[in-house]
């Protein structure tokens, strides 16, 4: 019987707060320190609500994939929902599944390649700044760059040309809601979205940026809708989706839901992890050289394409072990909807279990000295016989992010841009610290002194 089984060991806690304090604190510590004590399955008590840490591989298989039905995403995600609305973030159940139905085939490799050139023409555009920053010997806040570079990426993959004239606008926009955003996913208080009709300053500056971001996407829906014509971008693939068994289509309040779907989802975790990847290049010099080494062989200095990634081997290596240490979503919560077992261990319905990919991808089991950054960890060779889900940046199971595809094509072709050009190294001084929020991003904007490699020539400033 389920009942009869044992609770899962807990760390000693405070009397009264149990583990808060420490999560509080050093979550990432708390995390992996307690695997390391206590094993694959661990309980916490955060006041009066009951945590299970669960890492070993088997164990994310059996929540993410084997036993998923049992299993929901839990209120967290509700603090999403005035951003996003009822997208594929934040939807359950059939309506979930009927919108990824839709959604998928606009993911395809074949569909995104067509996006690489957007890609690299956004890059270009930003490396005359930093060529100047090179001559200036002015470091740069390379979190913020990447932040900046990701949104404006997304923006152009998803609208097009049509936005050229409101690129600021809705950049502007969506990084006032998405601040906001965090800030309520973070708070200690439980969803309640009476709290987000309060006239603070904090709501009004939301509701603002969230009507913008409404009157620009619904303008151009209407717009395109009007016209007839699908346009080359992930919005036109989303409006000519249809289910080839039901007919069903995206209607505009549901493909306004997308639209700011992705916007969340495919710009801070994307600029998350391209910034530890510049920061582990910077402390790894031997390393930055093998991909120096890749790039100038196969590129000889052109531009980049997405037909060349294959080849690029060792880029996208470097990328993925980046985010093998600093997994962008970093802590996956789910809320069993009756009691399970994991690994002979009682896991009472209603308690929050948490996946932990900063310490999954840590697991003495799976990864060789875990704390070294070794790129070589993904070549085919070397990890055809690690589990599948030892690894896991971008989720697993059904809901796996529906735009792991795009993030790395972009990942790519931004290293490889940066690469072709400069080396960064971190300021002195200056510590470079976790900030474990809803992405595990740096604490802070990151500066970095950027060098521009001898012997290449200067971007052109248009």
């Amino acid at each position: 019987m389920t009942s009869s089984a044992p609770l899962p060991p807990m760390p000693p806690g405070h009397w009264l707060w149990g583990h808060l304090p420490e999560r509080a604190s050093n979550p990432l510590g708390l995390y992996l320190d307690s695997q390391r004590r206590l094993g694959d399955v661990v309980r916490y008590r955060m006041g009066y609500i009951y945590v299970e840490q669960l890492t070993h591989p088997d164990h994310v298989k059996h929540v993410l994939a084997d036993a998923s039905a049992r299993y929901t995403k839990g209120t967290v995600f509700d603090k999403t929902r005035p951003l996003v609305g009822n997208g594929l973030l934040t939807a359950e159940g059939d309506f979930w599944k009927r919108q990824r139905r839709l959604a998928q085939p606009a993911f395809h490799r074949e569909r995104l390649a067509a996006l690489g050139t957007r890609m690299t023409d956004t890059v270009s555009e930003m490396l005359p700044a930093w060529e100047r920053a090179a001559d200036g010997g002015t470091p740069l806040p390379v979190f913020q760059e990447m932040m900046r570079l990701t949104l404006t990426v997304a923006v152009r993959a998803l609208f097009g040309v049509d936005v050229a004239q409101h690129t600021h606008a809705v950049g502007e926009a969506f990084t006032t809601a998405l601040q906001v955003t965090n800030e309520r996913i973070i708070s200690p208080l439980p969803y309640q979205p009476w709290l987000y009709r309060l006239p603070t300053r904090s709501n009004r500056a939301f509701r603002r940026a969230v009507d913008t971001l409404d009157g620009i996407v619904r303008g151009l829906i209407s717009q395109r809708r009007a016209a007839g014509t699908q346009a080359e971008d992930l919005l036109g693939m989303l409006m000519a989706a249809s289910d080839a068994d039901t007919g069903d289509t995206f209607d505009d309040a549901q493909l306004r839901d997308e639209v700011m779907t992705l916007l969340l989802a495919g710009h801070e975790t994307t600029a998350t992890a391209l910034a530890w990847t510049f920061h582990l290049l910077a402390r790894h010099p031997e390393v930055e050289a093998t991909l120096h080494a890749e790039v100038d062989a196969v590129l000889g200095g052109r531009m980049p394409t997405v037909a060349e990634l294959p080849r690029l081997r060792y880029v996208g290596c470097v990328f993925e072990e980046a985010m093998r240490l600093y997994p962008p979503i970093w802590a996956i919560p789910r809320v069993p909807l009756e009691d399970d077992v994991v690994d002979g261990y009682r896991i009472p319905k209603g308690d929050i279990v948490i996946l932990v990919p900063y310490v999954t991808h840590r697991h003495p089991d799976f990864w060789p000295e875990p704390e070294r950054f070794d790129p070589t960890r993904f070549f085919p060779e070397n990890s055809k016989d690690r589990p599948r889900w030892a690894y896991l940046p971008f989720g697993g199971g059904q809901r796996q992010c529906i735009g792991n595809n795009f993030a790395m094509m972009e990942a790519q072709l931004i290293l490889t841009l940066v690469a072709q050009r400069f080396r960064l190294r971190g300021v002195p001084g200056v510590p470079v610290v976790p900030e474990p929020h809803v992405s595990l991003r740096p604490q802070g904007p990151m500066p970095m002194r950027v060098e521009r490699r001898e012997g290449l020539p200067r971007v052109r400033v248009a």
